[in-house]
C-alpha cells in the first residue's frame, strides 16, 4: 500500500512546478514507506474547503487512510460538508514539530460525502464515536511531503 502513496507522490513532483520542485527538494521527500507509516500514526488533520462564495473554510478532522483513500468522519450538514457538495475539492495537511525538527503532508483532491452505510466495515470500526453522521470520502491527486533536516532522526 505504502508503493501507491510513494507513486502518487512521485507523479505529483513531475508535473509540479519548478517552485514547488525547490521547495520540496528529493532529498527532503518522504519515502513511500515514509509516507505509510507518517500518516498512519497520525489521527488528526487540517482540511481545506470552498464555500460557494468562495471564502475558504478550514478545519480539523479524524481521518482513517486506506491505500490512497482518507476517510473523514463528520456531522451530517456540517460546513465542511455543504462546501463539498458545491465544490467537490478538498486539501488536508497533516503535520508535526517546528523548525528543522517538522514534517508535513499535503494532499488535494476530489471529495465526496457519503452516508455511514456505504462506508467499508473496517473504516467505520476504526472510529467508531456516537456523533459521526456522514463521512468524506477523499481521493487525493497530488501529495507533497517534506521533512526537514532532524525529524527523521
Amino acid at each position: 500500500m505504502s508503493e501507491e502513496l510513494g507513486a502518487l507522490q512521485d507523479q505529483t513532483f513531475a508535473r509540479a512546478t519548478r517552485a514547488t520542485a525547490e521547495s520540496y527538494p528529493p532529498e527532503r521527500r518522504l519515502t513511500a514507506g515514509q509516507l505509510a507509516e507518517y500518516l498512519d500514526r497520525r489521527a488528526f488533520a487540517v482540511l481545506g474547503s470552498a464555500r460557494r462564495d468562495g471564502r475558504p473554510h478550514v478545519a480539523m478532522s479524524a481521518y482513517v487512510r486506506r491505500g490512497t483513500t482518507f476517510w473523514l468522519p463528520t456531522v451530517a450538514g456540517s460546513v465542511r460538508e455543504r462546501n463539498l457538495r458545491g465544490q467537490s475539492w478538498l486539501t488536508m495537511a497533516v503535520s508535526e514539530g517546528d523548525h528543522d525538527a517538522h514534517i508535513v503532508v499535503l494532499l488535494e483532491g476530489p471529495a465526496e460525502v457519503l452516508p455511514p452505510e456505504e462506508v467499508p466495515a473496517e473504516v467505520r470500526v476504526a472510529m467508531t464515536d456516537d456523533w459521526i453522521s456522514s463521512w468524506i470520502r477523499l481521493r487525493p491527486r497530488s501529495v507533497l511531503s517534506y521533512a526537514a533536516e532532524s525529524a527523521l532522526h
